[in-house]
C-alpha cells in the first residue's frame, strides 16, 4: 500500500445523546479531508455542535453503488475520509458497504473508529441471551415478504435482533406473533439513549396489548430483542411417532441418516432431528 494514499476511517457516532461521541472520533473529524455522511444536513448539525467545519460528500443507499468509486479515487489521491451514517455505527443497516469493500480491493487503508451501535446497546439491557445471536435488520414493509423472512428464522435458538419503525412495529409484533407465537420472549427497546428511552419485556401477546395501551409508546425508533427458539419448544414439536421412529432406525443406520429418513416421513427438519436424538437418544 502506498504512503501517498488516503485512510478511510469508519466513524461511529451517538444513537440519541450526543455525550456518546468519543474522544477519538472528534479527533478523526478534525484531521480529515472530506466527511462522507448519508444526510449532510443532519450529520452538520452534529458536528456543527462540536464546531467542527469540514467538507461533506452524500453517500447514502440510493447513490452509493454509484458514488462509492469517486472516494476510492479521492482516497488514491492522498485525501483522508470519515465515513459516518445518521446515527451509531456505520454499515450496520446503513450504507457503506460497498466503499469499503472497494477501499479494501484498492488496497487502501480502513480504520475502524468503534462506539456506538443501538443493536448492540440494546441487547446488553435486554437480560435475553447475548452469546450468540444474529442481526437481522430491518424486516420487509410488506407482510407477505415479512412473514417469509420471519419463518426464515422461526426456528433459529440463538437470540434475534430486528430494528424496526414507528409506522411498521406493531404490525411485524403481530406477526412475529404469527410466527413464533404469543409465548415467545421479546424485549422492545424504543428510543435508546435519548430522554424517552424505554426498554420493556413480555410474552409477545402482553407486549402488543401493552403498547396498544399508549400511543407513545410505539413512537421513535426500535430495537426489537427476540428469545430464541428454546430446545424445549424444538422438543414439543416432535411427535411421539417421530421420536419411536427415530428410536428404531438410528439402532440400525446412523443417526444422520436416520434423522434423514424419519424427516422425510413425517416432514421434519433433519438438523431438529438429529439435534433431539443426539441429546436424548445417543
Amino acid at each position: 500500500m502506498s504512503n501517498s494514499n488516503g485512510i478511510l476511517y469508519i466513524v461511529a457516532t451517538p444513537i440519541g445523546n450526543l455525550q456518546d461521541i468519543t474522544q477519538r472520533a472528534l479527533e478523526t473529524f478534525e484531521k480529515v479531508d472530506l466527511i462522507a455522511a448519508e444526510d449532510t444536513r443532519h450529520s452538520g448539525l452534529l458536528l456543527s455542535h462540536y464546531g467542527i467545519k469540514k467538507p461533506f460528500f452524500a453517500l447514502h443507499d440510493h447513490n452509493e453503488q454509484q458514488k462509492a468509486g469517486a472516494l476510492v479515487e479521492k482516497l488514491l489521491q492522498g485525501t483522508n475520509i470519515a465515513l459516518i451514517s445518521d446515527a451509531g455505527t456505520p454499515l450496520i443497516s446503513d450504507p457503506g458497504f460497498h466503499l469499503v469493500r472497494q477501499c479494501r480491493q484498492a488496497g487502501i487503508q480502513v480504520v475502524p473508529l468503534p462506539g456506538a451501535c443501538a443493536a448492540i446497546t440494546a441487547l446488553c439491557a435486554s437480560g435475553i441471551a447475548s452469546d450468540r445471536f444474529c442481526f437481522e435488520g430491518f424486516l420487509p414493509a410488506k407482510s407477505k415478504a415479512r412473514l417469509d423472512k420471519l419463518k426464515n428464522v422461526e426456528n433459529e435458538d440463538r437470540t434475534l435482533i430486528f430494528y424496526e419503525s414507528t409506522h411498521r412495529i406493531l404490525d411485524s409484533l403481530a406477526d412475529m406473533q404469527t410466527v413464533f407465537g404469543g409465548e415467545r420472549y421479546v424485549v422492545l427497546a424504543r428510543e435508546i439513549t435519548k430522554t424517552w428511552e424505554t426498554i420493556h419485556g413480555d410474552k409477545l401477546v402482553d407486549l402488543i396489548s401493552w403498547l396498544a395501551q399508549e400511543p407513545n409508546r410505539t413512537k421513535g425508533e426500535m430495537v426489537v430483542i427476540v428469545e430464541g427458539k428454546t430446545q424445549e419448544e424444538n422438543n414439543d414439536e416432535i411427535s411421539p411417532q417421530a421420536v419411536k421412529a427415530l428410536e428404531l432406525i438410528s439402532q440400525e443406520l446412523p443417526l444422520k441418516k436416520a434423522a434423514a429418513i424419519v424427516a422425510e416421513l413425517y416432514g421434519y427438519k433433519k438438523n431438529q432431528l438429529y439435534q433431539f436424538g443426539l441429546e436424548f437418544l445417543s
